[in-house]
């Protein structure tokens, strides 16, 4: 890096060393709504959602105790991502946010390819949001016998109806949405760790290290199923990079974004980790089920009145929560196309409380698909879209950390400067993320099943991406040039 880089580097936002800031013009319209504490919560609720409320229970009777250790590992790897997010909104906030970038360093290629990915992402992970709701609402007698489907349906309505208001209207409802489920979460470790200590029988097992060594140890079926199962875990950190995606309506973005991406390290440590462990002292790996949240099977046995409803409740609420997510990213990232002409007209458009409702109405669309898989395989809808999600998954973190590579690298030839805000140990942590990615891919190929057959869908993926960009190619470059010109 040079001497103007390194002396520039202590500024919070950072400017090319060679001409303005590249704008991006999928970000006019929005307003600066979020406030310090919704950016905070929206932090946290991007750590916390289906993936640990309902996800967990079918992990831990695969995996046994070691689950704590993918939770872990790819705890870790969420956090570098959204550490090299931090630094590119740091550089330049952006409503379009890792599209934007990708824009930037990578053409209008690779803003269309990580764009796209990510949409591949939210749309399948808002099929298995509205499935984990259904799942979640026929817990309760009342709620028992209306089809799945139904449920699903209902789910999607109405937090589709709440998204359409504001951004301000949506900041409110993830900020109680994520008190929720902290505050319940805290509630239900403090229980734990309290009848660990005390030794107080859960469902006729004595918490505490024997109920591991008791029941198979640390890997009872071997480490080969907890390897297999961290394509899952990594759609438990999916929304991570929300934050990101916030700052662009976001006041103050210098000031606010490196303390809500820092507690995301921690928090994922406490609640994740920490959670899973406690589960694992609490009850016998095969007393949980991929078909009810771990959390809820635990106060079931402890058979305290009313109180597994109520963390049922809490666990519909994580599912809105990461449907509400979901819709708000991907309207901000389809906009952000749109405008650029790598995605329909419609996404672009706004309403007056400055909601690009087209994108939002895109994604809710093949939730409806989700409808109809939990008419069609109520019992598999879950899992046969955690995998897809999780290719989108894998994609988007992959383009977040090849643009934060094509960053720092025009950082080091002095064609810009990086802020003091920065991903650490660059750029071995670009490429460490790349490689566990690349290995993730791996990983579900050798789990077979669904996990291969997803897999072995990536050229189908590839070909439709192609087919696409040929589609949108002469729009993209009209509307590129229409810019350039005087």
């Amino acid at each position: 890096m040079s001497d103007h880089s390194l002396a520039a580097s202590d500024a919070p936002t950072a400017a090319p060393a060679d001409g303005a800031l590249h704008v991006d013009a999928g970000d006019a319209g929005y307003r600066k709504d979020l406030k310090a504490r919704h950016i905070n919560m929206i932090a946290i609720g991007g750590a916390i959602g289906t993936g640990l409320f309902l996800g967990a229970g079918g992990r831990l009777a695969g995996a046994g105790p070691s689950l704590f250790i993918a939770y872990a590992l790819c705890g870790v790897f969420a956090f570098l991502v959204v550490r090299a997010l931090g630094e590119l909104v740091l550089y330049r906030p952006s409503s379009g946010a890792f599209v934007s970038y990708a824009r930037e360093f990578m053409g209008e290629k690779g803003a269309y390819t990580a764009g796209w990915l990510y949409f591949l992402n939210w749309s399948t992970t808002a099929i298995a949001d509205i499935t984990a709701a259904a799942v979640f609402a026929r817990y309760w007698s009342a709620f028992s016998d209306v089809p799945q489907w139904v449920l699903a349906l209902i789910a999607l309505a109405v937090v589709l109806t709440a998204n359409l208001i504001s951004v301000r209207y949506f900041g409110e409802m993830e900020f109680w949405f994520a008190i929720v489920k902290v505050g319940a979460l805290v509630l239900f470790m403090l229980t734990g760790i309290f009848l660990v200590a005390t030794g107080h029988e859960v469902g006729g097992h004595t918490p505490g290290l024997a109920t591991v060594t008791a029941n198979g140890g640390l890997f009872p079926s071997g480490v080969l199923p907890m390897l297999l199962l961290i394509q899952g875990v990594v759609f438990a950190y999916a929304s991570v990079e929300l934050v990101g995606v916030a700052a662009g309506e976001t006041e103050n973005p210098e000031k606010i974004m490196p303390k809500a991406i820092n507690s995301i390290m921690w928090r994922v440590g406490l609640f994740y980790v920490g959670s899973v462990v406690l589960l694992s002292l609490l009850l016998p790996y095969t007393a949980y089920t991929g078909d009810q949240s771990p959390f809820v099977t635990v106060l079931n046995k402890l058979g305290i009145p009313g109180a597994a409803s109520v963390m049922n409740l809490v666990v519909l609420t994580a599912a809105l929560s990461s449907l509400n997510s979901g819709l708000y990213s991907t309207g901000r990232i389809l906009r952000s196309m749109s405008v650029a002409g790598s995605a329909p007209k419609f996404t672009g458009v706004m309403n007056r409380g400055g909601v690009p409702y087209g994108g939002i109405l895109l994604t809710a669309g093949f939730g409806v698909v989700g409808v109809f898989l939990n008419y069609v395989m109520p019992g598999k809808a879950f899992e046969l879209v955690l995998n897809f999600a999780s290719i989108g998954i894998i994609g988007t973190w992959g383009m977040i950390m090849v643009c934060s590579l094509l960053f720092v690298n025009r950082a080091g030839q002095g064609r810009l400067t990086r802020p003091a805000y920065r991903l650490p140990w660059a750029p071995w942590t670009q490429i460490a993320t790349l490689a566990f990615l690349a290995c993730v891919l791996v990983l579900m190929w050798l789990e077979g099943g669904i996990g291969r057959t997803t897999v072995e869908c990536l050229p189908l993926i590839a070909l439709a991406l192609v087919g696409g960009w040929y589609a949108v190619r002469s729009r993209v470059r009209r509307i590129a040039a229409g810019r350039r010109a005087p």
